[in-house]
């Protein structure tokens, strides 16, 4: 590959890491990957100067600011950080600016792992806050600022006019009870606390921003009337007593205490309540800073220091399985005690069976983990050479470690989960999906009461809901007499539910509320349908193989026919009252388009289902009939176009007779 090809090369795939990075807060490389891409950028640019040009990722900050929220353009531009990736490199960065600024001091200060933000207040009012976007033009998110405790609304005799700048981020501890709960709620979890703080500050609804308790720590003063400052720890002791939780900092007066610094910022990385992802050195003296100017994309006045991810050797004595709340098991490696970033690792993550194969990961064998900035760090490789006679490749046992259950592997992914129905490593998962809205909408039985039902020993599963009275529940914690009854009262409501709400409590892979629905219709009672075969369940609308396949599965385990039994036993209906269906429109596909007189679309659209109809969304060939409105649009254009017959509402209700 010629030079010109690989820039380019380089740049194209830096411009994307960059757009998955600052817009859409879900990238796919580490941070250690994209600095090592961007450093060979640069030693390219560098060998080749008549090839650098002004739309480089190099030259440029790599965010862009998003049309959903309104531009705000930066009173002063929030610029980057150039990086290094050594001690010798930070030395020499320092030596040299100190060439250039005689006496000069230095501040040490961690680099936080989040979203880059200004505030800006007036006569001591916070008026606005915007992401740092491209560093010129950021995006209005005052409305989810405003959510963050930590930002001050208003300073106490304050300067006419101030603009600062802070990172948002989210608390580790914060982090972890959040994916907790979305474990819990059977969500996709998050990937790391940066992406989680910056995806809730750039959420349209402010509501989502205040239920994921962000935080901010400010670090410098971009802009203020009516105050002087000489140095940069000045402006941070100013921040701090105007009432803003500022970044913590030590000034250095040569370049060996600032390695010293930054090798302690390092070694207390795991004490600090935020993720860090390097420690920045900057010149303290503001004139200073005037005089040297920046690039750009960078001030010349500052770096960042990058820790490059530590890699050691270590034994891995054993492996053992974890059964997390959605019953996928989780291999995790006990390692021999190593010191890695500032802390003794015991434990490795092992991810999947895909991975331990794919790297032959066996116990008994010497493997190199790495470390860097994550909780868990991870097995890198065997170090085969080393491995011991007699090893054996592991496999993930078949039966689920904590209730026995048989384990399967989840269609087209890397998942192990544990199928049964009462597993008590999943139960305050089941419990809350079985008590939701969509199921059997128990009202009061939220993710705290489930809890505080397993912690007391109350029940032991879904069915030992309806085994609860009220003077047991009555003696939880912040529950009282009224709130239990209002309890008992709502789950005994629940009993007479539809069948098709109990199947899609029941939680049995791929059947949600529109399949069991469709399920309860056909087979009309539960004992009709424990009974079914795949080929019997095949014939159900939208119901495939698979999806066929697992049902008669869970039906046929222990757990599931215990709970179905206890269910039973204390009266909860297992009966569909749905309306039989008509065959007016069997085989038949409709499509609605236009606002109809005597019905909604959603009450037409039933109808035609309870005639044997489907409803689609758009107009193909396979379209039957289009029921047009008033204002019917493109659907309508579409259908005539195709040939597809068209009629009207008076039409359709002499079709109905």
């Amino acid at each position: 590959m010629t030079p010109i090809e690989e820039i380019n090369a380089l740049r194209a795939e830096i411009s994307e890491h960059n757009k998955r990075y600052y817009e859409q807060d879900a990238p796919t490389v580490s941070d250690y990957e994209y600095d090592m891409l961007m450093q060979r950028l640069k030693k390219l640019e560098a060998e080749h100067p008549e090839l650098k040009t002004a739309d480089s990722p190099t030259q440029k900050v790599g965010g862009r600011a998003s049309a959903a929220f309104s531009p705000v353009t930066h009173e002063v531009p929030l610029e980057s950080l150039n990086d290094v990736f050594s001690v010798e490199e930070a030395e020499s960065f320092v030596t040299k600016v100190s060439e250039a600024v005689p006496d000069a001091e230095y501040v040490a200060e961690p680099k936080i792992d989040g979203l880059s933000v200004a505030l800006y207040y007036e006569n001591g009012v916070f008026v606005q806050g915007a992401t740092r976007g491209d560093g010129v033009t950021g995006e209005d998110v005052t409305a989810n600022l405003l959510t963050i405790k930590d930002i001050p609304k208003r300073l106490e005799n304050a300067p006419e006019h101030l603009a600062v700048r802070g990172e948002v981020y989210m608390s580790k501890t914060v982090f972890a009870e959040l994916n907790e709960q979305r474990e819990i709620n059977g969500e996709q979890l998050l990937a790391n606390p940066r992406n989680a703080a910056a995806g809730s500050l750039r959420q349209l609804d402010p509501e989502v921003a205040r239920s994921r308790r962000l935080s901010i720590m400010v670090f410098n003063v971009q802009a203020v009337t009516g105050r002087e400052f000489k140095t940069h720890a000045e402006t941070l002791d100013f921040l701090r007593e105007m009432g803003f939780p500022t970044v913590p900092y030590a000034v250095c007066k040569t370049a060996e205490e600032c390695s010293e610094k930054i090798a302690e910022i390092g070694e207390s990385r795991e004490k600090f309540p935020f993720d860090i992802d390097g420690a920045v050195i900057k010149l303290n003296s503001l004139e200073g800073r005037q005089a040297l100017g920046s690039t750009s994309k960078a001030p010349r006045w500052a770096v960042a220091y990058k820790y490059p991810p530590e890699k050691k050797e270590t034994r891995l004595v054993d492996i053992v399985i974890q059964v997390g709340r959605t019953g996928v098991l989780t291999p995790k490696a006990v390692v021999e005690p190593v010191r890695l970033a500032g802390t003794t690792v015991t434990n490795a993550t092992l991810h999947n069976q895909d991975f331990i194969t794919d790297k032959d990961i066996r116990i008994g064998d010497t493997v190199l983990i790495q470390k860097a900035g994550e909780i868990i760090p991870e097995v890198l490789e065997v170090i085969k050479d080393k491995r011991p006679d007699g090893t054996v490749p592991y496999q993930i046992p078949e039966i689920c470690p904590v209730c026995g259950s048989p384990v399967t592997r989840d269609e087209g992914a890397a998942a192990m989960r544990c199928r049964g129905a009462e597993c008590p490593a999943q139960l305050l998962r089941n419990i809350v999906h079985f008590a939701s809205r969509g199921a059997m909408d128990i009202e009061g039985l939220g993710t705290s009461v489930a809890a505080a039902l397993l912690d007391n020993g109350l029940i032991k599963s879904a069915a030992d809901i309806y085994y609860l009275d009220a003077q047991s529940v009555a003696s939880l914690e912040r529950m009282g007499k009224k709130s239990a009854e209002n309890l008992i009262n709502a789950i005994e409501k629940s009993k007479g539910n539809d069948l098709s709400r109990l199947l899609s409590a029941l939680g049995i892979p791929q059947v949600g509320q529109s399949a069991a629905k469709a399920i309860a219709e056909h087979f009309g009672s539960m004992d009709a349908l424990k009974n079914a075969t795949a080929e019997e369940l095949t014939q159900v609308e939208d119901i495939g193989g698979i999806t066929a396949g697992n049902i008669v599965y869970w039906f046929s385990l222990p757990q599931t026919q215990h709970l179905l039994k206890k269910l039973e036993d204390a009266g909860v209906n297992m009966i569909s009252r749905a309306e039989p269906k008509g065959d007016l429109f069997a085989g038949q596909t409709w499509v609605l388009t236009g606002t109809l007189t005597k019905y909604t679309r959603d009450q037409a659209g039933e109808i035609i289902k309870k005639q044997g109809g489907k409803v689609s969304s758009s107009v193909s060939k396979k379209t039957t009939m289009v029921l047009a409105g008033e204002n019917a649009g493109s659907k309508l254009t579409k259908a005539n176009e195709l040939g597809v017959p068209v009629i009207s509402e008076e039409e359709f209700e002499k079709m109905l007779g």
